[in-house]
């Protein structure tokens, strides 16, 4: 018994002293998707700040590809040291999972939750020049023309294309979908014309609405956006249930030491937090959440359940 508690002693001992140490060489925060998307721009808005606190590198890994899943598979495989973290959008925590039955880790299982960084609205935008001018505009065409109204999105299994679904789901209608690979692209053909519509992350097209390239129609929080207050929500037009946030979280393989795990969430929220930070991301329509590990854990429960259904119920498939 006694060896047994010499052994313990040592072994709380070296977590203690792991912890104490961490970070004590380069931090890899790896984001499943190109570089310039929203969770790029989580990632590295916190790369200054915690090095600046550390005195240790943090790098950024894009490692894009399979809908985010490529990216969110080499973390699972990483070992949970703290010296490897995965940055990323809700797409491979909970939508994903549903969309594709060979995927290589189980997100509820695989990985220690760390927090949910920001979270962001979409909106419903169209070209400027295009006939539609309300939501009310959009539902009658496709009702008349059932199939014929392209969606644009970042990519299957991304926010914006379950939005659309969601979208079709509620107010009884179908367009077509017309994955991108990534917002940039999606972005464009939208401004030119050569897809319809699109529910884009509000940040990622707020620039383009206040230049007068896209025309925004309605927006999927509860209440009005700060950055485009003329905008509805789609409950004040008559679509309810379409309340979507798309979200950027970070989390670790899992088997991280519970001190690291610790140090590591208080860090990256003081990161968040720090006031520059928060302002770029709230000026552009972010809201902040940095939440505990405990109320990810519930929130990505909640989300999981959500969006199977949406997938069940839409018979969606990428595979």
């Amino acid at each position: 018994m006694k060896k047994f508690l010499t052994a313990f002693s040592l072994g709380v001992a070296v977590l203690a002293a792991s912890a104490q140490a961490w970070p004590d060489k380069p931090v890899t925060f790896i984001v499943p998707f190109p570089p310039g998307g929203s969770t790029d721009q989580v990632a590295r808005a916190m790369v200054p700040k915690l090095g600046d606190k550390f005195k240790q590198s943090f790098l950024v890994d894009n490692r894009a590809g399979a809908t985010g899943t490529i990216g969110a598979t080499f973390v699972k495989r990483a070992v949970p040291d703290g010296y490897t973290f995965l940055v990323t959008s809700l797409g491979p925590l909970v939508i994903v999972p549903h969309l594709i039955k060979s995927l290589q880790y189980d997100p509820l299982k695989d990985f220690d939750l760390i927090t949910v960084a920001v979270q962001s609205p979409n909106v419903l935008v169209v070209p400027v020049n295009s006939p539609h001018k309300s939501v009310a505009d959009i539902i009658a065409f496709q009702k008349a023309n059932p199939g014929k109204m392209s969606f644009a999105s970042a990519g299957n299994g991304s926010s914006d294309h379950l939005t659309a679904e969601l979208f079709w789901q509620e107010t009884g209608t179908k367009g077509v979908h017309v994955p991108y690979k990534g917002g940039a692209p999606a972005h464009t053909d939208l401004m030119g014309g050569q897809v319809d519509a699109s529910f884009q992350n509000i940040n990622s097209v707020v620039q383009y609405i206040k230049g007068g390239k896209m025309r925004a129609l309605a927006i999927t929080s509860p209440k009005r956006s700060p950055v485009l207050p003329e905008v509805p929500t789609l409950a004040e037009v008559g679509v309810n249930n379409v309340e979507v946030a798309s979200w950027q979280a970070i989390v670790a393989p899992k088997g991280l030491p519970p001190a690291v795990r610790q140090k590591a969430h208080e860090a990256f929220v003081e990161a968040l937090n720090d006031p520059k930070v928060k302002d770029q991301f709230t000026s552009i329509g972010f809201e902040m959440v940095t939440n505990t590990p405990e109320q990810f854990a519930v929130f990505q429960q909640a989300e999981y359940a959500r969006w199977k259904k949406v997938i069940e119920t839409g018979k969606i498939s990428i595979e």
